[in-house]
């Protein structure tokens, strides 16, 4: 079988459970009884420029319905309603996760790396290993934050879908209703922004921006800056799939337009003060909320390799050139522990209202009818690990990569950060996966396993 068919039954599958339950698993929220209406937008407030910046493109997920609603929004919290206790962290448990880490970082040749794991009954294990610093030996603990690259999509998308949800922004209303002078198609909407179908090329792939953001690692960047080099779009609005990071740089644009501040107040607002996530902050705006990683270069297979140091003397990781070039794209820095309650209040809490929700995971169906490159929603990826559905998101920089996902039958949620680019850290989530849950049943019984 295919691995586009494969990615296309996996999409169908998502796309099942989001909307009647796959099998009577009903993780999601059901769809709202009536249509919820579309906020229409009445203002076109003027834009604040955003600073934008990523490194390297990562995956998105699913959309569907349009969905707003002039109610406030409700005051977010990190746990679920009563999940179900399967597992938690025994005393046994946490000595193989340990053991399992350090092997994991020791083959690898990571500098740092950092993982969390929120089990459904709410207790936590944390795990850290390596240098968080090369150069002084300082050594990575649980409470060291790592930039979490286009991580960052999960925040911003959640903070546009509070806006909709304030009805201030509509899902498929026009990008130019609310900003005019906005570098894209006049039939763009904000829905083909968040699951990457606008066809707006990725600016990281602009001639020249590598060398503009290496010869001055030190420089701060602004979305205006970082627009220069976005080419010719990919296709028309709605016609394909393509991860590009313009489209976040220009999410974050508009919620800043339409929520009248920055993006880093927003989102502390709404989200990273409500929810507790004291050691998460918007590394192009504000400043360092705890310890932070430098980011390292390594060069070539070998574990033994030395690695490169990246920082430009700064207090910005990996260096503020492409953080600040990345803005909404992939500008905040975290712990393990943050991600994985921001996974676990995103996906399965109330850091969003259910039908809000439910539109972020239905969308993966209809990228999967444009060939997305992974099942991509409303700035969500929905892929299976090793037979298990998961919710979250990937992001790399030169210099770091994170990923986080929730398990929403199990009602876990997990979080791998790391100093390095050249290991995918979703490696390391399968490893200790397999010690944590039983072996699962396919999600689809007749489908040959992946490669």
């Amino acid at each position: 079988m295919s691995r586009h068919l494969r990615r296309t039954i996996l999409a169908a599958l998502v796309a099942a459970v989001a909307i009647g339950g796959w099998l009577g698993q009903s993780w999601l929220p059901a769809p709202p009884a009536e249509p919820v209406a579309n906020a229409a937008a009445s203002m076109a407030p003027t834009a604040s420029p955003t600073t934008d910046a990523s490194a390297t493109p990562e995956p998105a997920e699913p959309e569907s319905t349009p969905v707003a609603s002039h109610a406030p929004v409700t005051q977010p919290t990190a746990a679920p309603s009563a999940p179900p206790a399967t597992v938690s962290a025994t005393p046994d448990l946490r000595v193989a996760l340990d053991a399992r880490l350090a092997r994991f970082q020791a083959k690898t040749g990571i500098p740092g790396v950092s993982v969390a794991i929120v089990f459904p009954d709410g207790s936590t294990w944390r795990g850290s290993a390596g240098l968080a610093d090369v150069a002084t030996g300082r050594e990575v603990t649980p409470d060291t934050a790592f930039s979490v690259a286009s991580v960052s999509k999960t925040f911003t998308a959640a903070l546009v879908l509070a806006l909709v949800e304030d009805g201030r922004l509509g899902l498929d209303t026009a990008v130019s209703i609310y900003l005019p002078t906005a570098p894209v198609a006049p039939a763009t909407t904000v829905r083909q922004l968040l699951d990457h179908t606008s066809g707006l090329r990725d600016f990281y792939h602009g001639s020249g921006i590598d060398a503009a953001l290496l010869s001055r690692p030190g420089r701060t960047w602004d979305a205006n800056r970082s627009l220069r080099y976005v080419g010719k779009p990919y296709a028309r609005p709605g016609t394909s799939w393509h991860y590009s990071n313009t489209n976040y740089l220009v999410l974050g644009m508009l919620a800043e337009a339409v929520g009248g501040a920055p993006v880093a107040d927003q989102l502390r607002t709404r989200f990273l003060t409500p929810l507790g996530l004291e050691h998460t902050w918007y590394q192009a705006a504000e400043r360092p909320r705890g310890p932070l990683a430098h980011g390292y270069r390594i060069v070539g297979p070998r574990a033994a390799l030395k690695p490169i140091d990246l920082s430009d003397g700064s207090d910005i990781a990996p260096y503020t050139s492409v953080v600040t070039a990345s803005g909404a794209a992939g500008s905040i820095a975290s712990t393990a522990t943050d991600l994985a309650r921001w996974a676990r209040a995103l996906y399965g809490g109330e850091a969003l209202t259910a039908a809000s929700r439910f539109e972020m995971v239905a969308d993966v169906a209809r990228t999967a009818r444009l060939h997305s490159a992974i099942p991509y929603g409303l700035g969500v990826q929905a892929v299976s690990i090793r037979g298990r559905l998961t919710l979250g998101h990937s992001g790399r920089f030169v210099g770091s990569r994170a990923v986080t996902r929730w398990l929403p039958k199990q009602q876990l949620a997990i979080a791998v950060v790391t100093n390095a680019s050249r290991t995918d850290p979703n490696r390391l989530v399968a490893a200790l996966l397999e010690i944590v849950l039983p072996k699962p049943v396919p999600l689809c019984p007749v489908c040959s396993p992946a490669p």
